[in-house]
């Protein structure tokens, strides 16, 4: 069964299909099929992925897999939260930039924003969510919903040079270790990312009569 990804972020698709292995999909990222990416307007992860999901389904013509996560601090009211991925506002692209250099440049500068907002704030304990929606066809009504989140808690400096966006900052203290000095298979045991997979897996099973 083909499963578009309503990402073009070349990692989360290589993160997902790890994630989802053993499953009979071919998970596709919708880049490769020409679809752009869809408007995020919401204020909540579930609804900003169910939109994409819905986009990237109805582009296709078949099945989709959203994925919208990002980082929360409490002491920040919850932010970065559906602004994670461009918390320092967007960037401009430069001329010869491809997407992958565009988002690592973003990345710092969305870290250096949470950094900066952060300076004097004692609490710094916060948790990735990753919201997973998964639909058979546009106009499913009976999307599955899927949440994991990953607690720990942002340094004052990046550490580590794996994974991508707040990775460097966010140490985990039971792994001593920031997500960006874990290796793929360690963060994919362990991850927000991992956590809602599993629980999607369970409910591809259910719902949509897919096994391993």
């Amino acid at each position: 069964m083909r499963l578009v990804l309503a990402s073009n972020n070349a990692k989360k698709l290589a993160e997902l299909r790890a994630l989802l292995a053993g499953l009979p999909l071919d998970i596709v990222a919708q880049g490769a099929l020409g679809i752009a990416e869809a408007e995020e307007p919401h204020h909540s992860f579930v609804e900003n992925a169910l939109a994409k999901a819905r986009h990237a389904a109805r582009a296709s013509g078949g099945a989709a897999v959203a994925d919208d996560s990002g980082l929360c601090l409490g002491a920040l009211g919850g932010a970065p939260g559906v602004a994670s991925a461009h918390f320092a506002g967007e960037l401009p692209p430069v001329d010869g930039e491809d997407r992958e250099a565009r988002r690592r440049r973003q990345d710092a500068a969305n870290n250096a924003a949470l950094l900066a907002r952060l300076h004097g704030v004692a609490d710094r304990r916060g948790h990735f969510v990753s919201t997973l929606v998964a639909i058979r066809h546009a106009d499913d009504p009976e999307p599955l919903v899927a949440v994991g989140r990953w607690r720990g808690e942002v340094l004052a400096a990046p550490r580590g040079d794996q994974g991508f966006g707040y990775d460097p900052l966010m140490f985990i203290p039971e792994l001593g270790a920031t997500v960006a000095e874990l290796d793929a298979a360690t963060k994919n045991r362990h991850s927000h990312r991992a956590r809602s997979a599993a629980a999607l897996r369970t409910m591809l099973a259910e719902a949509w009569h897919l096994g391993a």
